[in-house]
């Protein structure tokens, strides 16, 4: 061992300075502001989905940790992973860089004989020495060659499965470092890819046959024949999570040849994604309620990735809720902003709404009824955590299974009403096309039934009396009763569609507003 190279040891106590350069790459990466709490298991976690971990030294006083990748080429991609949607432990944001320590010499220091147990147990588990619980005597082994692609296909597919619903669910296995999704034989499919076959291995064994939503959109998952997936593009049907800097590409993204043998005929159709830098909007996404998703056994049980770790954010999945609630608690209102018509419209957009009841004493909570299960559980993965009246709106699953209308002559100052036969459900007629159209809030809205004497400038000034800053225009070239309006932000998008949603245009038009996929 070559004793130039620099080393780290408890010692080092080199204060950090929060502004120093960024260090070059190096297998060594420094955390800072770890909870005093964690596990060295918890912070062997963040590391695991890249690659394997070869040394651990915690800083517990100084809420510091070095973690060592087995290669410098696991610990670039787990900062590229990191650097956009900050990890968590604990519910708290830990910060990550290369330190300038080339490797970590730990072997004489004290109380590093937890580390280096967490470590054995954790390379026990990735080498497959860990049979699984239940599984039968050949699956507790990964398979030697096994790809750490999987390749998915949703069946029964009632309700729209997106990107990001996929890089949630299967972010509780590890970090997803891609996917692709395209339609073929007219099934909607994926191709997702892991840092190590493991996760792969993992997420297969659980969530194989399992359904998203109640009874439908079923996965059935085989590895692919791919080991690597190229992302050419960062929008709604293929993301690269590791490089952010990717384009939002327009039209028919090219195939690589192996790709295209792969998926047979190319399927990959893109459309921008509003997102900044084609990124997804960071909802605090919910687990789906049809999916039980089992803790995995044994002694991965505190390594499995919270969904905090991959959305930077934690999600509750239903506090308290039952399986197959259709009642949605929302907190965190604007209580002198919000109303019942308000909620009635903006989740309208996910399901048909019932009732709406805001709290008679903490106005800034309500409980929102939706049709049904599913449709709650739209609602829930596409409003929680978007901004409405400048605060962060916050949807769980209810304990209650409805809301109760007031009794007659009870107080209630209009807070609670019955929307069940409201003319403006979206999605009364099954089957109703409103289902394939239903996309996560963004800032460019798409408005229909438009009278032919309204112009340009009559929708734009509706929108700027409305409070709103309208960035650009442009109606439908084939069908005039249709445009794209596109909005200064994604909360003035959600507060125009409250407001504007079934304004009357005169000529008995009203108007109709929904979210787009597209830019303009």
């Amino acid at each position: 061992m070559n004793n130039s190279t620099p080393t780290a040891n408890g010692n080092d106590n080199k204060k950090f300075k929060g502004d120093r350069p960024p260090c070059s790459p190096s297998r060594v990466l420094h955390l800072r502001k770890i909870p005093s709490d964690v596990t060295e298991a918890e912070v062997i976690s963040l590391g695991l989905p890249f690659g394997k971990v070869t040394n651990l030294l915690m800083l517990k006083g100084k809420s510091q940790a070095f973690l060592e990748m087995a290669s410098e080429e696991a610990a670039v991609t787990m900062v590229n992973y990191y650097t956009p949607v900050t990890p968590h432990l604990r519910s708290q944001p830990v910060f990550i860089q290369y330190s300038n320590h080339r490797e970590l010499k730990t072997d004489n220091l004290p109380n590093q004989a937890r580390a280096q147990a967490a470590l054995q147990a954790v390379s026990a588990v990735q080498s497959g020495n860990l049979a699984l619980p239940g599984a039968p005597p050949n699956e507790g082994t990964v398979l030697p060659g096994q790809s750490p692609v999987l390749r998915i296909i949703i069946e029964n597919l009632f309700y729209p499965v997106t990107l990001e619903v996929l890089h949630q669910i299967f972010s509780k296995f590890g970090a997803v470092l891609k996917i692709i999704t395209f339609t073929k034989n007219n099934q909607f499919q994926a191709l997702l890819q892991y840092a190590d076959p493991v996760n792969a291995h993992y997420a297969k064994m659980a969530l194989d046959g399992q359904n998203i939503y109640n009874a439908c959109c079923t996965l059935r998952i085989d590895f692919s024949k791919l080991t690597s997936l190229n992302v050419k593009y960062n929008n709604d049907k293929s993301r690269d999570f590791t490089r952010l800097d990717l384009p939002t590409g327009d039209g028919q993204p090219s195939l690589e040849p192996p790709m295209a043998a792969a998926f047979g005929a190319p399927g990959i159709i893109s459309s921008p994604y509003a997102g900044a830098a084609g990124f997804a909007p960071a909802i605090g996404f919910h687990q789906a309620t049809g999916l039980s998703v089992p803790a995995v056994p044994g002694a991965l049980g505190p390594l499995t990735i919270t969904s905090s770790a991959v959305t930077g954010r934690m999600a509750v999945p239903g506090a308290g809720g039952m399986p197959g609630n259709s009642v949605l608690l929302v907190t965190n209102l604007n209580p002198d902003l919000i109303t019942p018509h308000g909620l009635f419209i903006l989740f309208g957009v996910y399901g048909d709404v019932h009732r709406v009841k805001i709290m008679f004493n903490k106005k800034e909570n309500a409980l929102v009824q939706m049709a049904d299960a599913s449709q709650a559980q739209l609602a829930m993965n596409h409003l929680s955590g978007q901004r409405l009246y400048g605060k962060v709106l916050r949807a769980t699953l209810s304990k209650h299974q409805a809301v109760q209308l007031p009794r007659e002559g009870q107080e209630d100052q209009g807070l609670t009403k019955d929307f069940s036969n409201s003319p403006l459900h979206r999605f009364k007629k099954p089957g109703s096309k409103n289902f394939q159209n239903i996309f996560p809030p963004s800032a460019t809205l798409h408005l229909s039934n438009i009278p032919p004497s309204v112009t340009v400038d009559d929708l734009k000034n509706l929108f700027t009396e409305a409070g709103c800053s309208v960035k650009a225009f442009k109606f439908f070239q084939k069908d005039r009763k249709m445009a794209l309006i596109q909005l200064g932000s994604v909360e003035e998008a959600i507060q125009a569609l409250i407001e504007l949603h079934n304004h009357d245009l005169g000529e008995n038009h009203h108007l109709r507003v929904s979210f787009s996929k597209s830019t303009i």
